[in-house]
């Protein structure tokens, strides 16, 4: 029986963590709820020896390839066909082979009688936001149209992400290769003229005696030092993803200077398209607000948002249950006061997840227009200084030896 990590509340709205034993995920959360407890999220426990043991179950599916699906499963139950026969279809011909046994799972569990979004849920791959979505749909009776939503909001979501990694891509790589280039000079280069000017007993400028200095006499100690770095940075990631360590990095995200500021808003941009495509799709809102919770990647995010569910349950407006948090910007507060009153909540929230996505499109796009030119001087600096101090002594004895 394997065991698993729990995030619930209790009736009073306290949220904690526990330990559940269950032979799969869908028995754990049924075993929580049995006990009048409100489930957050359930993962397998084990950590990062879990993660890298063979047995580790299927990987979340997503992107293309789960947006084709979707399209193609919505297009054959539009045509009039029964959801086991287009599972039946997709399960033998969908364009990723890694999705055709997980079909082939759901369609089974479907065949043996359970319901669609049970069936997806229980295979333990499908987004949180995904199956919530089709609940909604079944229990609605307008599973097209929810799947209408949601592919919508695949393709807003995953052409945010393209967005931002194509703004950020250049400046990787370009940190990346002078990285390389310096470490190169450093380890092979500096060493041979070391060696050479060593041979040939000159007199070292004093930007040579430093650079040899740094890069030969204390080699093993800023090696030491990079090391260190790396198992800090290491630790520091396994220790974030724990549950203190996440709200703690979160909040130290939030204290830097215009990035903690760009940070929040995307953050709020993720949510508020998550809660907008739930509440489209007829699901709840104390159960979308829990379903969104889990979808933000931030801890500290998705506990704030938790915590508004709870006052949502408790008889609290939405945009007062996320006033409480105090993270929520004030214009995105004010933005979804307006929707409830006017009961156009979610779209109101798909007004506010497209107004932060391009406002946080702008300021990262802003961000790397400053950024890209100083890391060229910045480098270009250190390339120079490097030369001109290795190159120095050649031309000083040069001089020094030239007839008059």
């Amino acid at each position: 029986m394997a065991e698993f990590v729990c995030k619930v509340a209790d009736s009073s709205g306290k949220v904690f963590s526990q330990v559940e034993a269950a032979q799969s995920v869908a028995e754990a959360q049924q075993k929580l709820a049995d006990r009048g407890l409100f489930v957050y999220s359930v993962r397998p426990r084990g950590g990062i020896v879990s993660a890298l043991s063979p047995q580790r179950r299927d990987r979340a599916v997503g992107g293309s390839d789960f947006l084709i699906f979707n399209q193609q499963f919505n297009t054959l139950i539009k045509a009039g066909l029964p959801i086991l026969k287009a599972l039946d279809l997709l399960a033998e011909r969908a364009a990723s082979p890694r999705l055709r046994p997980v079909l082939a799972d759901v369609r089974q569990l479907v065949r043996e009688g359970t319901a669609l979004s049970e069936a997806l849920e229980k295979r333990g791959v499908f987004p949180k936001v995904y199956t919530t979505s089709v609940l909604a749909g079944e229990k609605s009776g307008n599973l097209t149209g929810v799947l209408d939503y949601y592919i919508a909001y695949q393709r807003v979501t995953s052409g945010v992400r393209k967005r931002l990694l194509a703004t950020l891509v250049y400046p990787v790589i370009l940190v990346t290769v002078a990285t390389g280039i310096v470490t190169y000079i450093v380890s092979y280069v500096i060493p041979q003229f070391s060696r050479l000017y060593s041979e040939l007993n000159i007199e070292l400028p004093l930007a040579t005696r430093l650079l040899i200095t740094l890069t030969v006499g204390f080699r093993a100690y800023i090696l030491a030092a990079v090391a260190l770095l790396v198992i800090a940075a290491i630790s520091a990631y396994l220790w974030s993803r724990t549950r203190e360590g996440g709200v703690a990095l979160d909040r130290v995200k939030l204290r830097v200077p215009i990035l903690g500021e760009t940070w929040i808003k995307f953050q709020v941009a993720q949510f508020a398209r998550t809660l907008g495509t739930l509440q489209a799709g007829g699901t709840p809102l104390v159960n979308a607000l829990q379903t969104a919770a889990e979808a933000v990647s931030s801890r500290l995010i998705s506990e704030s948002i938790a915590r508004a569910a709870q006052l949502v349950r408790e008889g609290q407006s939405l945009h007062a249950g996320l006033a409480a948090s105090g993270l929520v910007p004030e214009l995105a507060l004010e933005m979804i006061e307006v929707g409830e009153a006017s009961g156009a909540l979610a779209p109101m929230l798909g007004s506010v997840a497209e107004f932060y996505e391009e406002e946080v499109n702008l300021r990262l796009s802003a961000l790397v227009a400053v950024v890209e030119p100083l890391i060229l001087v910045l480098m270009g600096c250190v390339v120079a200084f490097i030369l001109i101090s290795l190159y120095l002594p050649i031309f000083s004895f040069s001089l020094s030896t030239a007839p008059k």
